[in-house]
C-alpha cells in the first residue's frame, strides 16, 4: 500500500479554521516535510496548484507557492520519494508543462510525475483573464484529453503534430525527453473525471468522507475500478484523509472540535459559493462533495481523528477497500504529525508491515 503526503505548498494546509494552526508556505516548511516523509518510507509526495485564496480573516490560501518549481527544488535535496507537481492546464501550454517535466524528471533521477489539474475553480483564472467561458465546466475533460495527449506525444517521441479542437500542434519539438515514463494522475471524483483517469492516467485522486468513517468513500474507488475495467487499464486510486492524532481520542477529538468551533466562515462562505458556480455538476463531482458537508472547513475530506492506535487501525480500513493503491495524508500540524505519523502510527498498521521491517 502507498502512502504520501499532500504538502502545504499554501498557507495553513487543508483546514479553513481560525483555531488551526497557521503558518506560511514556504520552500523551507515542504523541505522538512518531504524529507521526513522520506526517511520514514512514503513513497510520493505530491503539491496542488492553487492560484486565489478564499480570503478570511485566516487569508486561506490567499498565500501559495508555485507547483512545479517546487517540486525542482525538492528533487534536488531527495534521493528517492516521488514527486508530482501540478499543472493547471488553462495556464501553461501542454508543449511547455512536457519540457518542465523532462528537466525535473533528469533533476530527480525519473521520480517525477504530472497531476493534471483541469479545474473548478473559476475565480483562478478569470482573475488572470483565461477563464474561456462557462462552457469550460463541461468541456474540461475534452480540454485534458488533447493536453495530455500532446504531452504523451513529447515525451514517447519527441515529436507532435496533433489537431485539435483546443490545441494545434506545428512539427512541436522536446529534446531531450524523459528518460523514464512518467507518471500521470488526476482527481477525478466524476465519472467523466475517472473516465479520463482510466483512459490516460496511472492513479487517480479522490476525496475520503467522514469523520472517523474510513469505508464510507469506498464506493470511489470501486467506480475507479469500474472505468479501468472498461479501458483494460491497471488505474488505481490514491485516497485523501486528514489525520489528526493525540496519545487518547479525546485528545484528538478535542483538537477536531476546536477547529470547528474556530470555523473562518468568510473564508467558508467564499469556497461554498464558488463550488456552487459549478455550471455542469454531478452528484460524485468535486464541488457537489464540498457543499454535502454541514462544515466543510477540510473540504469534507475523509478525516480520521483519533489515538495513534485508532488512526492506525482505520489506515488499514482504507487500503482494505477495493480499488485502492494508496492513501495520500494531510495533517492539521504537518511537521508535528509526519513525526506522529512515521513514529507512532506506521509500526502500527498492518498495509505498512513491509516498511516497517525494512527500517529495522
Amino acid at each position: 500500500m502507498d502512502i504520501g503526503v499532500f504538502i502545504p505548498i499554501n498557507n495553513n494546509g487543508w483546514i479553513i479554521s481560525a483555531g488551526s494552526p497557521q503558518y506560511m508556505p514556504s520552500f523551507e516548511l515542504n523541505k522538512q516535510v518531504v524529507l521526513k516523509a522520506e526517511s520514514y518510507g512514503l513513497d510520493f509526495a505530491l503539491s496542488m496548484i492553487k492560484l486565489h485564496g478564499f480570503g478570511g480573516k485566516t487569508e486561506f490560501w490567499d498565500h501559495g507557492l508555485e507547483s512545479f518549481t517546487l517540486m525542482a527544488g525538492l528533487a534536488s535535496v531527495t534521493s528517492r520519494i516521488r514527486l508530482y507537481a501540478s499543472t493547471a492546464v488553462l495556464t501553461i501550454p501542454p508543449a511547455i508543462i512536457a519540457r518542465m517535466t523532462s528537466t525535473i524528471s533528469d533533476i530527480s533521477g525519473g521520480r517525477f510525475g504530472v497531476n493534471i489539474v483541469s479545474g473548478w475553480h473559476k475565480i483562478e483564472y478569470s482573475q488572470m483573464g483565461l477563464w474561456p467561458g462557462d462552457d469550460h465546466f463541461a468541456k474540461r475533460y475534452d480540454y485534458s484529453t488533447e493536453y495530455v495527449t500532446v504531452m504523451k506525444d513529447l515525451w514517447e517521441t519527441g515529436h507532435s503534430d496533433f489537431k485539435g479542437a483546443f490545441f494545434q500542434m506545428d512539427a512541436c519539438k522536446l529534446s531531450p525527453r524523459p528518460a523514464q515514463p512518467v507518471k500521470l494522475v488526476s482527481a477525478g471524483q466524476s465519472d467523466r473525471g475517472m473516465e479520463f483517469a482510466a483512459q490516460y492516467c496511472d492513479f487517480n485522486f479522490a476525496l475520503g468522507e467522514g469523520v472517523n468513517e474510513p469505508t464510507k468513500a469506498a464506493g470511489v474507488p470501486a467506480r475507479m475500478l469500474a472505468h479501468a475495467k472498461k479501458t483494460g487499464r491497471d488505474v488505481g486510486s490514491y485516497m485523501l484523509y486528514m489525520i489528526i492524532a493525540d496519545e487518547t481520542d479525546e485528545a484528538a477529538m478535542a483538537k477536531w472540535d476546536l477547529y470547528n468551533r474556530e470555523a473562518d466562515t468568510e473564508a467558508l462562505a467564499h469556497l461554498l459559493g464558488k463550488a456552487a458556480e459549478d455550471t455542469a455538476p454531478s452528484d460524485t463531482s468535486m464541488a457537489a462533495a464540498i457543499q454535502r458537508s454541514a462544515s466543510p472547513i477540510n473540504f469534507n475530506m475523509g478525516t480520521l481523528v483519533g489515538s495513534y492506535a485508532h488512526v492506525a487501525a482505520m489506515l488499514d480500513e482504507v487500503a482494505a477497500m477495493p480499488g485502492v493503491k494508496g492513501i495520500m495524508l494531510t495533517f492539521d500540524d504537518f511537521l508535528a504529525g509526519m513525526d506522529a505519523y512515521g513514529t507512532l502510527i506506521q509500526p502500527l498498521m498492518q498495509c505498512r508491515r513491509h516498511i516497517v521491517a525494512m527500517a529495522a
